[in-house]
């Protein structure tokens, strides 16, 4: 009986500890972002914003979310009801599960495992069945064709997402995300990391994360000739949060891994910086990619769908296959 304790029902504990105490950590922080993000686009559009809920607004996002909560929730007559309140939950739990190996710090990591790159885009791909298992649950035309230009676009963009992370294992030799930021560390600081010789791949990766999490100005899932909320027009109350939910999620989520990836992590700039804790850094870098993805949403006109497909295919994908044979005769020959 001791043995069992200490062996599997002890460690099961604290991995339960800390992943509740993760999630309620990740939560919170979403609700800041969200509130950070409608700040932002009102101030492009020189206007206040969220400013009456708390001190300048701050618990707006929690009085939403008492708002959906509390909300009855509608399902439609002729509706798969076990699918259509099925699907929100897997969109939600997915996006949450990508971070299970997101590295905060060095060794501050729920699962530190050597697979981690492939872990994520595996993870990030089944979040596409949660948009096909609403739009198809609804049994309304207007979500099942947003659901499908939704999958059509997350698909199209994973690809280009995949060859760029390509360039990256091939320059830091390693799936292990803790390697690849231990890769971008040395001397030079911000010089030694990947977003210098990796640029274009860095832009390709940021667009490419904008298309995959239907962020404008690639919000298509939504179009505008049919005045419909996309695969979630059907969906009110908590079920419609938890679309927004591992939308939102999602989003914080690529801008941790494009930290990760090519702005070295939780390294400081400049190595006389380093008495700075590393997770600040990580936090400050992460906030910065979203304020770029928030000032993209408030600055960019809308996309056609045509020319999101062909920006896709037609530029980013040979772009990108380039950019990988160039990075692998690189390591070959001068490495």
């Amino acid at each position: 009986m001791d043995n069992l304790f200490s062996i599997y029902l002890y460690p099961a504990a604290i991995i339960a500890v800390k992943s509740v105490f993760f999630i309620s950590l990740l939560l919170i922080t979403i609700a800041f972002l969200l509130l950070a993000d409608r700040k932002i686009w009102a101030a492009v559009q020189m206007r206040r914003g969220p400013n009456v809920v708390g001190a300048f607004g701050l618990l707006q996002s929690f009085a939403d979310l008492l708002k959906f909560v509390l909300k009855e929730v509608i399902i439609p007559t002729k509706a798969d009801k076990a699918v259509f309140l099925l699907a929100p939950f897997v969109t939600t739990v997915f996006a949450i599960s990508a971070w299970a190996v997101i590295p905060f710090d060095a060794g501050i990591v729920l699962a530190d495992i050597n697979i981690g790159v492939l872990y994520i885009l595996a993870i990030s791909s089944l979040g596409v069945y949660g948009i096909i298992m609403g739009g198809w649950a609804s049994n309304s035309k207007y979500p099942f064709l947003g659901a499908l230009r939704s999958a059509a676009q997350m698909v199209s963009y994973e690809v280009s997402i995949g060859f760029v992370i390509i360039t990256v294992i091939l320059l830091s030799g390693s799936l292990n995300l803790s390697d690849i930021v231990n890769a971008q560390s040395g001397s030079y600081g911000i010089l030694n990391w990947y977003f210098i010789p990796l640029f274009p791949m860095f832009i390709v990766f940021f667009i490419s994360a904008l298309a995959e999490t239907n962020r404008p100005p690639f919000d298509l899932p939504e179009a505008e000739s049919e005045l419909v909320a996309g695969f979630m027009v059907e969906y009110s109350s908590t079920p419609y949060l938890m679309f927004m939910l591992g939308e939102y999620v999602s989003i914080v989520l690529m801008c941790a891994f494009a930290t990760i990836l090519f702005l070295g992590g939780w390294h400081a700039p400049l190595p006389i910086l380093d008495f700075i804790p590393g997770f600040i850094w990580f936090a400050i870098k992460v906030c910065f990619m979203f304020f770029m993805f928030a000032m993209v949403k408030a600055m960019v006109p809308r996309y056609r769908y045509d020319q999101l497909m062909r920006l896709g295919w037609k530029v980013f994908l040979p772009l990108s296959l380039v950019m990988v044979a160039i990075t692998a005769t690189f390591v070959v020959f001068m490495k």
